[in-house]
């Protein structure tokens, strides 16, 4: 498993470079036999491979940009790459203008030193949870290819590609779900952060009241890693939280029940270790959670935020 952490110390050894790793992520994504070409809609080998030799001459120099310096990164087709049309998983903007510029959110992760190896498939229009695009192909679970579990959505390909070793943070975006949703369902960890902490500008919209831009990755570490990038914030380490004290709620209810018997038998034998540590975990009733088909009935929320996108502005938008 590929950790920021790790492959700093590898770098820094010798052990490996900068064009090594991209050029694994560039095999992973290219395997006929894996979900590269569903997970990725556009990969950027050769500018890759560029931006990988540059990390490396910087390295041999004394030079590094971040902690991420050299490492192999995926972005979300709703972000804008300059030269780059941003389709937001539809084929409705495939003939819009290219972007001008990177979003800021790019373009920070390139300052670091970060090597863009492609676009990930997505939802189209970042609507809709279990990952599915009838125009690009969904991306199956790497858990499970052989029934063609969903991947979970709407940052899909973002989810498998990190997942799968095709890069070692797939930069997504998160507005009631799409960051998290993935996550679990690929076994990956995901962080959403408060909506103001990230730029959104050049990040096609769903909800300007709810999206909010953050990583897929490997560890905390690695996500906390990437996270301080991305709100152009100086790296700094983690505390350590002990379980002892913590108050834990289990929601009683619909929502763990029908749970698979695998996951079931594990979420489980999470709770027992919470509170052999000393975490108190309470199983009680929440009303608001049995009412989530009335909440999101008509696209809910956010259903009505991505028809006043398009009924005010049209295709295209990507700011308030």
């Amino acid at each position: 498993m590929w950790t920021v952490e790790a492959l700093r110390r590898e770098l820094d050894a010798g052990r490996t470079s900068s064009r090594e790793l991209v050029e694994q992520a560039l095999t992973r994504i290219a395997d006929p036999a894996g979900e590269g070409s569903r997970a990725f809609l556009k990969v950027y080998a050769d500018a890759a491979r560029a931006d990988a030799d540059y990390a490396d001459r910087l390295r041999k120099a004394g030079v590094r940009r971040s902690p991420v310096d050299g490492l192999p990164v995926s972005v979300k087709d709703l972000f804008d790459v300059a030269g780059d049309v941003t389709r937001a998983g539809s084929k409705l903007l495939a003939g819009a203008a290219p972007a001008a510029a990177d979003a800021p959110a790019v373009a920070r992760l390139r300052s670091a030193g970060a090597v863009i190896v492609g676009r990930t498939n997505m939802v189209e229009f970042a609507f809709g949870t279990t990952g599915l695009n009838p125009h690009y192909g969904t991306p199956k679970n790497p858990w499970d290819r052989r029934t063609g579990r969903v991947p979970g959505g709407s940052s899909s390909g973002a989810a498998v590609a990190q997942a799968d070793g095709m890069c070692v943070m797939a930069l997504g975006s998160d507005t009631r779900g799409s960051i998290r949703q993935p996550a679990a369902l690929c076994g990956v960890v995901g962080f959403k952060p408060t909506q103001q902490r990230v730029p959104r500008d050049g990040a096609f919209p769903l909800s300007f009241a709810l999206d909010s831009i953050g990583p897929l990755a490997n560890s905390v570490a690695c996500c906390a890693a990437y996270d301080s990038i991305l709100a152009a914030e100086p790296p700094r380490a983690l505390p350590t939280l002990g379980a002892r004290g913590l108050r834990l709620l289990v929601p009683a209810g619909s929502l763990i029940e029908d749970l698979d018997e695998e996951v079931a038998r594990a979420f489980e034998a999470g709770l027992v270790r919470l509170a052999a540590a000393g975490a108190l975990v309470s199983r009680l009733p929440v009303p608001a959670f049995e009412r989530q088909a009335e909440y999101f009935r008509s696209g809910g929320f956010a259903g009505e935020r991505v028809r006043r996108v398009w009924r005010t502005a049209g295709a295209g938008c990507v700011s308030p």
